[in-house]
């Protein structure tokens, strides 16, 4: 069984160096928009939510959005 791995890991950093690529990415995950983040979270409930076969608790399905009013 061959135990070494085909990628190479990243060099580990230290020092100032390390601080800055740390600061930029805080910066540029904090520069996302509070809409986007919340667009992207709606879009990604509405596409879970569309899997019939996905595991765990279902949603309860709203009674005035049901077609059917005998249900």
């Amino acid at each position: 069984m061959n135990t070494e791995t085909s990628t190479s890991l990243p060099e580990c950093i230290e020092g100032p160096e390390a601080f800055q690529s740390f600061d930029a990415l805080v910066d540029s995950v904090l520069a996302v928009p509070r809409s986007t983040l919340v667009r992207r979270e709606r879009a990604y409930r509405k596409k879970v939510e569309a899997n019939p076969k996905r595991r765990g608790p279902k949603r309860k399905v709203d009674p005035s959005a049901c077609p059917d009013p005998a249900v």
